[in-house]
């Protein structure tokens, strides 16, 4: 897909992290942006960081857990901008413990922002972009779509859930104006870990743990990623992975679909981030 002024793009989770570099890297290619978020300063922030682009920027508090606001969301965009070109689904949480530490709210709670917000955004912005010679939807899964990861059941529920999705809506828009991509980030320097809900009987010794552990294990900053997104939604690609780790993660689970655990847990106990380092 070609990104320049005749783009209107849609960005969530734009308050920070890889959607505020999304939204910086796309003000570069002269798009218009509709940014939303629940982080009311955060979200000024990224626009702040926009005005100087030469772009029309639009922002919106959006909780994309709520149908209804998804859809108002939806038609603020068309009053605001006319059109959407490419949508970018990116806003999402994390939750740290195991199946038995967390509870049924829980789950509920993270399912309803991970996955349900990509569903609301495609299903509330898929005629729009029905109607444009050429648009694409971009859903944020993550490298947790394609392992699992012990301690990260309800978010590789989530993320896999997502990669599903798009791959089958990949398949049901094959040869139609809308073009699809799942995105699969390995570790990505953002505050996703540290702004991680514990889950309800989860000790709060995990949370510190599992900062840690992800900033050790987080070789690509957010603009990288926002570049390899880029580059993958003018290339049409269906499946965009961010990071030699998710690459390698990726390889290791087709080659040994039963039993990948063994060598991912050997390689973070080695330091994943060494063996990655060039």
């Amino acid at each position: 897909m070609k990104i320049d002024r005749e783009t209107v793009a849609v960005v969530t989770g734009a308050a920070s992290g890889i959607g505020r570099a999304l939204a910086r890297r796309l003000a570069q290619e002269k798009a218009s942006l509709a940014i939303a978020d629940l982080d009311k300063e955060g979200l000024a922030e990224t626009a702040r960081l926009l005005s100087d682009a030469g772009v029309k920027v639009t922002t919106h508090l959006v909780d994309v857990s709520d149908a209804e606001r998804v859809a108002a969301f939806a038609q603020e965009v068309v009053e605001n901008h006319g059109r959407a070109n490419l949508l970018i689904n990116n806003a999402g949480v994390a939750l740290i413990g195991n199946v038995d530490e967390i509870s049924i709210a829980d789950i509920e709670w993270l399912m309803s922002i991970n996955f349900w917000g990509v569903v609301y955004g495609v299903k509330h912005f898929l005629p729009i972009m029905r109607e444009q010679p050429n648009a694409q939807i971009v859903n944020i899964s993550s490298l947790f779509g394609l392992i699992g990861f012990p301690g990260q059941s309800a978010y590789c529920a989530s993320k896999f859930a997502v990669r599903g999705f798009t791959e089958s809506l990949h398949h049901e828009l094959k040869g139609t104006n809308v073009h699809i991509s799942s995105v699969h980030p390995g570790g990505i320097k953002t505050s996703i870990a540290k702004n991680a809900r514990l889950g309800t009987g989860t000790d709060q010794s995990k949370h510190r743990t599992a900062v840690a552990d992800f900033d050790r294990l987080s070789p690509t900053t957010p603009e990288a990623a926002a570049q390899r997104i880029i580059d993958g939604v003018r290339r049409n690609e269906a499946r965009i992975l961010i990071g030699g780790d998710a690459a390698l993660m990726d390889r290791i689970q087709r080659f040994f679909p039963g039993n990948y655990w063994k060598f991912v847990n050997k390689l973070i106990e080695q330091g994943l981030r060494k063996k990655l380092e060039v």
